[in-house]
């Protein structure tokens, strides 16, 4: 069953517009939303809550039509941004009261023991927190209202290496309690230790979705001495990149095994450049 449908959500500035964006998460999917700076990946995840008001398209949370059942949907869905501020210098309890009232179904017991899972300390003021508790905080408020849905805008953005990786355990640790996440981010690396589904998005189009696995094995890295090697290859080539010795592509799995060319497994990252220097040829 889907927790989110989006189909042909468009969105139109001066000078970049979403373009018929669709896509599904899965109850229980973690799914990564992916897609270099300025692709709108923030301008999705605001249309889908109406923080900015898409100009057409359809979103169903749950089975439901989001225009028309807003307020019921917003008691099961967490949003959470990278980088989030909060009142600075308010204490810790003084910011969960006031959120805590906005949410008939708020847990308090559920609260506190997020609190006491993420080592947070009520006592404390925002600006005592590192960038990652900042995160756990959110999460904390987020999910004490039993949210089913987490929807985070680049949760992993300025943290440290340890603090996303803690961060990532606690995705897979509530993906086990039932919860489906959506969350962009541009570390790709965060992608491949926990998502299973993913959606790629480049100048407002989806370019791909699929389940991680699949979309990693439906590309295939290749690596060539010179420039001579390349020519027989290069109408089948995808992003060819120069690099201090030779240069790299893309093939597609199928190409690769049609023409026999030696290709490696390539990871996210790899197949992202490559994509996005196609794109810009």
């Amino acid at each position: 069953m889907a927790v989110l449908e989006i189909e042909k959500l468009c969105k139109r500035y001066e000078k970049f517009a979403l373009q018929n964006v669709s896509f599904r998460v899965e109850e229980g999917h973690i799914v990564g939303f992916i897609g270099r700076n300025g692709a709108g990946k923030t301008t999705v995840l605001k249309s889908l809550l109406h923080f900015v008001m898409p100009d057409s398209g359809e979103v169903r949370f749950f089975g439901q039509d989001f225009s028309v059942h807003e307020q019921a949907v917003k008691q099961k869905i967490g949003f959470v941004s990278g980088g989030v501020r909060f009142y600075p210098k308010k204490k810790l309890h003084t910011i969960a009261e006031v959120t805590s009232r906005f949410y008939p179904n708020w847990d308090d017991t559920a609260f506190k023991a997020y609190l006491q899972r993420f080592s947070l300390d009520l006592e404390k003021t925002p600006e005592m927190l590192s960038e990652g508790m900042k995160v756990k905080f959110s999460l904390a408020l987020a999910l004490s209202h039993r949210a089913e849905l987490l929807i985070l805008d680049e949760p992993t953005s300025g943290l440290d290496p340890v603090s996303r990786a803690e961060l990532l355990e606690e995705f897979l640790k509530l993906q086990k309690e039932g919860v489906s996440i959506l969350f962009s981010t541009h570390i790709i690396s965060d992608l491949e230790k926990c998502a299973d589904d993913i959606v790629y998005i480049s100048n407002g189009r989806i370019l791909a979705v699929a389940p991680l696995q699949s979309f990693l094995e439906s590309y295939r890295a290749v690596s060539f001495a010179s420039a001579a090697e390349v020519q027989p290859f290069r109408g089948c080539l995808i992003g060819l990149t120069e690099e201090k010795r030779g240069c790299s592509a893309l093939l597609t799995d199928a190409d690769a095994q049609r023409l026999k060319i030696p290709a490696a497994p390539a990871d996210l990252e790899q197949i992202m450049v490559h994509l996005e220097r196609q794109a810009c040829v």
